[in-house]
């Protein structure tokens, strides 16, 4: 498997990932979704619209913008999850559809992302590894989060096993996608 296909199973697994969180926290009243928690950031809310502020920033760049820090003026744009759900989906879509644009030959390809005070150059490849990293670290700190509220989490620690194919076609089916536009050959 290449290295463009395997950051595109990336990009779709985190899409996936999200989806599950999300709809766990629609089950949330509004007052435990915002309730104060241990985490980095201080409530379910404030992780999961830092991880939809953070994909602004980055697909941004990533799609040539120059959005910068103006990403995160405002840390919590989305105040429930019904606001939140669709613009992480949104980031998810123009995340994935950025690496369905990628082959091998495009990994190594400069992004410039306009930070505070600099323009970073960084290899495509390398930046797409940042970025769902970042998402896992956060994700999971949200799934933590969860668990001390009256929502069971999701289960987020799979990864597209083919003997489970089943288990995700309804997801995959609200996703717009099919085993074989995942794997297509790589089943």
């Amino acid at each position: 498997m290449s290295g463009a296909v395997l950051l595109l199973a990336q990009a779709r697994n985190n899409a996936w990932a999200n989806l599950r969180l999300h709809k766990a926290c629609e089950a949330l009243s509004q007052e435990e979704f915002e309730a104060p928690r241990t985490g980095f950031f201080p409530s379910i809310r404030a992780t999961l619209n830092h991880i939809l502020v953070i994909d602004r920033f980055y697909v941004d760049a990533m799609e040539g913008g120059t959005l910068g820090p103006a990403a995160w003026a405002d840390p919590e744009p989305c105040r429930t999850v019904a606001e939140l759900r669709p613009a992480q989906a949104e980031m998810d879509r123009r995340l994935v559809a950025f690496c369905e644009g990628l082959d091998d030959a495009s990994l190594g390809r400069i992004i410039r992302v306009n930070r505070i005070t600099r323009v970073q150059e960084e290899r495509a490849d390398r930046l797409l590894l940042h970025v769902f990293q970042h998402q896992v670290h956060h994700r999971g700190q949200a799934h933590a989060m969860l668990s001390g509220t009256s929502v069971k989490p999701p289960q987020l620690d799979e990864f597209f096993s083919r003997g489970e194919a089943r288990l995700r076609a309804a997801e995959f089916a609200k996703l717009g996608w099919t085993e074989d536009t995942v794997f297509g050959d790589f089943r």
